[in-house]
């Protein structure tokens, strides 16, 4: 895998654990969970302008945004008992069909 896709894993990473952290912060009501968010957002926007440099944004948009989603899906199921029904499930599913045809079939994409 290249290293500017390394990069933006990096950031999806950053940002899940932010927004996982956003959930443990309680609308921002408990300190510690609150700063882990402003630390991980910043360190998953920092890595993001990095991939920016070699992967064109729609398609690191794409990347990030879509594999956040399928984290934050398994986070929420596993830390804090949140249900997913099968239309859920189809639906990351499509979420991560879309980025693998965006990653192994488009031209737009760096590989």
């Amino acid at each position: 895998m290249p290293i500017h896709y390394l990069v933006l894993l990096l950031a999806v990473l950053s940002e899940t654990i932010g927004t996982a952290a956003l959930q443990a912060s309680q609308q921002f009501t408990k300190f510690w969970p609150s700063v882990v968010v402003v630390i991980a957002y910043a360190i998953s926007f920092y890595f993001l302008s990095i991939a920016l440099r070699a992967i064109p944004l729609g398609i690191a948009y794409a990347f990030w945004s879509g594999l956040g989603i399928v984290f934050i899906a398994g986070i929420g199921y596993l830390l804090y008992g949140q249900k997913l029904d099968l239309p859920a499930i189809l639906g990351l599913g499509m979420i991560l069909s879309g980025i693998l045809v965006i990653h192994l079939f488009s031209n737009t994409s760096t590989h």
